[in-house]
């Protein structure tokens, strides 16, 4: 009996939000809105969102460390279980001293990741903002009579003017056509556009002042830059410029087989020069994939809630938040974990670096060895 209910009350909060929930047709755009401009500098508001994630990371960080005790409780308790949970990942993949190094840096990439991604499937996200034009009013009005978009009824409350979009009701369902949208193809675009300026509504689309940054472009890339930075200082400042960038430029054999004739080493040398060329275009080809792996699965994501959001409020899309909960999660430790397995590997030695660089055994030590 109990699962019939549970089954008839799923059916009928499908029907009531496909009825009467359901918003317009969403507007997807690839790249960040802008929300103003500072001089030369475009602020959108990916922007506008990383600073408030970085300003909610402060205050919990304060907050959890405010009142420090010896025996931890509540979020003490669950923000030392957290760190000292990965810090024990960190220096089991890269030993204690390079872990101690490494963890400062790869925590901030996973914490600010995933606190991106699951910040940005709240509801204040891709539904609150101001409403504006994708081109300027009177240019695309002179142009085609019209302006393309959505139909914002407004409301006033004291001095603030509010727009809104209503909701989808029995005689506007949006499955074939939608009374709320302008659209090009719209042989009553010029009619309707005048019905709803000459009513004091807005026609023109919603630019939200929340967007996940990590579906934003610059924002993956800019990640990625600073980890490829990090491993490389890292591997120089281990290793030396002239020895880590022997993993890179490794001309040696070629070229005591070319100006000291020996025909033996050529192939060798060869074979290391070629290496070290993959090697470099694979340090920067890991820019790329970093920035798209990070960039296309948490785009994807927002474009598949935004669709199920319009297609089937409610039911259909709480399986999808639960997946896109997993997925930012899952994201965020891929990237923290890359950029550690990529510092390890970076101050590792090899091959003939490492014998020619690995430190000389006093007698006694290999005596000792020996006899072990």
């Amino acid at each position: 009996m109990t699962r019939w209910l549970a089954i008839a009350g799923g059916l009928l909060a499908f029907l009531l939000g496909f009825v009467f929930l359901r918003g317009p047709t969403p507007h997807i755009a690839i790249s960040a809105e802008t929300l103003t401009t500072l001089g030369p500098v475009s602020i959108t508001n990916t922007m506008i969102t990383s600073w408030l994630i970085v300003a909610l990371i402060v205050v919990a960080i304060v907050a959890a460390t405010r009142k420090w005790e010896l025996v931890p409780s509540g979020i003490q308790n669950l923000f030392e279980a957290a760190l000292e949970g990965f810090y024990n990942m960190v220096t089991g993949i890269a030993g204690d001293e390079n872990g101690r190094r490494f963890f400062p840096f790869v925590a901030t990439i996973f914490f600010f990741i995933l606190v991106s991604n699951w910040l940005s499937l709240t509801p204040l996200f891709n539904v609150i903002g101001w409403v504006g034009h994708d081109t300027p009013a009177a240019e695309q009005i002179e142009a085609e009579g019209f302006v393309e978009g959505i139909i914002f009824e407004d409301i006033e409350l004291g001095p603030i003017d509010l727009h809104f979009i209503n909701l989808s009701s029995p005689s506007n369902l949006r499955i074939s056509s939608d009374t709320t949208v302008i659209k090009e193809d719209d042989p009553d675009a010029v009619e309707r556009f005048d019905e709803a300026v000459a009513e004091g509504n807005f026609v023109g689309e919603l630019i939200p002042v929340f967007r996940g940054p990590n579906t934003d472009l610059n924002t993956p890339l800019a990640i990625a830059i600073a980890s490829f930075i990090a491993v490389e200082f890292w591997g120089i400042s281990s290793l030396g410029a002239l020895t880590y960038g022997r993993k890179f430029i490794n001309f040696g054999k070629l070229g005591t087989a070319i100006f000291k004739f020996k025909p033996g080493l050529l192939m060798d040398g060869i074979i290391d020069a070629f290496v070290g060329i993959l090697e470099l275009i694979s340090e920067l080809v890991r820019l790329v994939s970093f920035t798209f792996r990070l960039f296309g699965n948490m785009f994807a994501g927002e474009v598949i809630i935004l669709m199920f959001t319009f297609l089937t409020p409610i039911i259909l899309t709480l399986p999808f938040y639960g997946l896109e909960i997993f997925v930012g999660a899952i994201q965020a430790f891929i990237f923290a974990m890359l950029t550690l397995v990529f510092a390890v590997m970076a101050v590792s030695l090899h091959g003939e670096v490492e014998e020619e660089h690995a430190p000389k055994s006093s007698g006694a030590d290999a005596a000792v060895e020996a006899a072990n």
